[in-house]
C-alpha cells in the first residue's frame, strides 16, 4: 500500500498552489526560509538548497512580472484590490477549518474572481 505524504496545507490552499507557479514543496521552502513554517524535509541538503534557489528565482520573476504588468497598465488598481482581498481571505482560510462540502464553493468563487480580473 502506498503511504500518502502528509501535507502542511488544507485542501483549499493545495488547490490554489496547484494553480500557481509554485509547487507545494517550493511554498513549504519559502515559508521555512521566512520562519513561517517549521518543516522537516526528507531530501538531501544539496537538493534542499537547489530548491531554495529555484524558489527564490520564481519569487523574483513573480515580482518582476507584477511590476511589469502594473507598469504597463495591464494589472489595474481594481485588480490589485481583488488580489488583496482574496489574499486576506486565504489567510483566514489557512487558519480555520472549512467543511469539505464547502471547499468546492470556495475554490469556485476564487477562480471566478481571478478569471473576471483577467478577462481580456
Amino acid at each position: 500500500m502506498v503511504e500518502l505524504e502528509e501535507s502542511n496545507f488544507n485542501n483549499i490552499i493545495r488547490q490554489i498552489i496547484k494553480k500557481s507557479l509554485f509547487t507545494e514543496r517550493q511554498i513549504e521552502i519559502i515559508l521555512n526560509q521566512r520562519d513561517l513554517l517549521e518543516s522537516n524535509f526528507s531530501i538531501t541538503k544539496g537538493a534542499y538548497y537547489r530548491q531554495v534557489g529555484q524558489s527564490r528565482e520564481k519569487l523574483i520573476a513573480l515580482f518582476y512580472s507584477i511590476i511589469l504588468l502594473r507598469g504597463l497598465g495591464i494589472l489595474l488598481p481594481d485588480d490589485i484590490d481583488v488580489i488583496s482581498k482574496l489574499s486576506e481571505q486565504i489567510s483566514v482560510i489557512n487558519e480555520s477549518d472549512i467543511f469539505s462540502e464547502r471547499e468546492g464553493e470556495v475554490i469556485s468563487v476564487i477562480d471566478r474572481l481571478i478569471r473576471q480580473a483577467c478577462n481580456m
